[in-house]
């Protein structure tokens, strides 16, 4: 008997709107975006029909919650009202693990391994990604007209959609958080002062961001706008341009990743790649942000030096003279360089083993444990269910589903709760919900019984978050 198990893919991406070409004969008229767009017409024409008619249907027994989800023995569909009467659709394929016995092909699908929680929330952020660097549907409508926006929604999706990994999808994606950098008061002060002295000095910044080696410090953007925009230097931008530095520079040339300048190690990311030629000003991303209610449209300038990095977002009537980089460059240059060598080392000096997570179980000795925190109200996240470096899991598969389905759970009650359970794999996993906070804990405990690993959970957020969870 031979086996083999596929992977979750992704099956169609769609984007439609039924108020577009009610009669018939004008059905294509509806759709915004296909995926893959070498579908046949009548095939996305009958798809994107199948989907009106289930969410007219659902909505006739819950007016107020659209359809989010449908379940078959092969495939799994998400559904988003992005915008009124803008349908966002994506089909995923179940895995299935394809035996042979007996000479005969026999499949077995596997619908556990596809949640609704987690390709809702990747279709989301598909959403909020798109309005990030083009603005909302009606925004482009309003604007321009329907020709453009399928024009848009092809030019940014036929990308992103290429970049989606469907299959290392998880709980974080549920949580979309950001993890925050801890310095001292000093530091803290310094950098906000410094973020002062810059939109002091250059009036045509609106806001200004602040990361450490991909941890955020500062913000002047509103807090959902930031979420998305932090996903995206993280996974994207970041990413990307340091690839492109190492491949580029020449090794005598580069520290840390960045290219050695005469008086400081400051180089721009989006903007100009060369400071001594006037000519290239480089790729400069628009975006769009919240600002008192209506949408903003502004330019992302990101700066770094070393492992810190500053977004300046700036007034997107124009684009900035290559003079203003330049004193840009003079300005934040030096300054930003000196601040990010003292964080470097006072986080140093932060990492000594009495400052390391730590668990010190009930019996006395050391049990490994993996972890994931979130806070609902800031978006802080901390996890220790994946490597940082490759962003793979650490943790097994099962692991990881179980998380997000305790969390699923979590997000069915208005109370705050807690859960243990024991794996198949012998290992105990715990969530902790309390006052929009989460908590969940992977502990390899497999002697031990529910009031020891009880106890270990308490003794974990007792040490490392005090002042946190309140349940007993």
């Amino acid at each position: 008997m031979m086996t083999t198990r596929t992977c979750i893919s992704l099956l169609n991406f769609f984007i439609y709107n039924p108020e577009y070409g009610p009669r018939e004969g004008e059905e294509h008229k509806k759709i915004m975006f296909y995926h893959p767009d070498k579908e046949q017409l009548d095939v996305k024409i009958k798809n994107i029909g199948l989907s009106e008619a289930v969410v007219k249907f659902t909505q006739t027994f819950l007016p107020n919650k659209p359809c989010e989800a449908i379940h078959t023995q092969k495939n799994r569909q998400l559904f988003l009202e992005a915008e009124k009467d803008f349908w966002m659709v994506m089909t995923v394929a179940i895995p299935y693990t394809e035996k042979v016995v007996d000479g005969k092909p026999l499949r077995e699908y596997h619908p556990d391994d596809v949640q609704d929680s987690v390709y809702q929330a990747v279709l989301t952020q598909a959403y909020k990604m798109f309005k990030l660097f083009m603005g909302t549907f009606y925004g482009i409508l309003k604007r321009t007209n329907v020709e453009q926006l399928q024009h848009r929604l092809a030019h940014f999706f036929n990308r992103y959609i290429s970049t989606l990994k469907l299959s290392q999808c998880d709980i974080l994606d549920v949580h979309a958080g950001i993890q925050f950098l801890p310095l001292d008061k000093n530091t803290y002060l310094r950098i906000q002062c410094f973020i002062n002295l810059i939109e002091a000095n250059f009036s045509r910044i609106k806001h200004t961001a602040f990361l450490y080696n991909d941890h955020l410090v500062w913000s002047g953007l509103e807090q959902d706008d930031m979420r998305v925009l932090y996903r995206y230097l993280t996974t994207n931008l970041f990413p990307t341009s340091l690839d492109t530095e190492l491949k580029e520079a020449p090794p005598s040339k580069v520290l840390l990743g960045q290219a050695v300048s005469s008086s400081h190690y400051g180089k721009y990311v989006t903007g100009p790649p060369d400071l001594s030629d006037a000519q290239n000003l480089g790729k400069i991303p628009k975006i769009h942000v919240n600002s008192n209610t209506e949408q903003t449209a502004l330019h992302l300038v990101v700066y770094r030096a070393l492992s810190a990095t500053v977004c300046l977002m700036v007034e997107a009537d124009s684009i900035p003279s290559f003079n203003w980089f330049k004193e840009i460059d003079n300005f934040i240059g030096p300054q930003l360089t000196k601040l990010a060598s003292d964080i470097s080392e006072q986080q140093s000096s932060r990492r000594s083993p009495s400052r390391n997570f730590s668990l010190t179980p009930v019996r006395s000795i050391s049990q490994e444990f993996k972890f994931v925190y979130f806070n609902q109200m800031n978006l802080a996240e901390k996890s220790t269910v994946h490597n940082r470096k490759t962003s793979s899991s650490i943790i097994s598969p099962d692991i990881l589903r179980l998380l997000a389905d305790i969390n699923s759970d979590f997000m069915r009650s208005e109370f705050d709760e807690e859960t243990i359970m024991k794996t198949s794999s012998e290992c105990w996993v715990a969530g902790k919900k309390s006052d929009q906070r989460e908590f969940y804990v992977v502990l390899n405990l497999k002697n031990s019984n529910l009031i020891e690993v009880n106890e270990e959970v308490k003794r974990l957020c007792a040490a490392q978050f005090s002042n946190i969870f309140f349940l007993d």
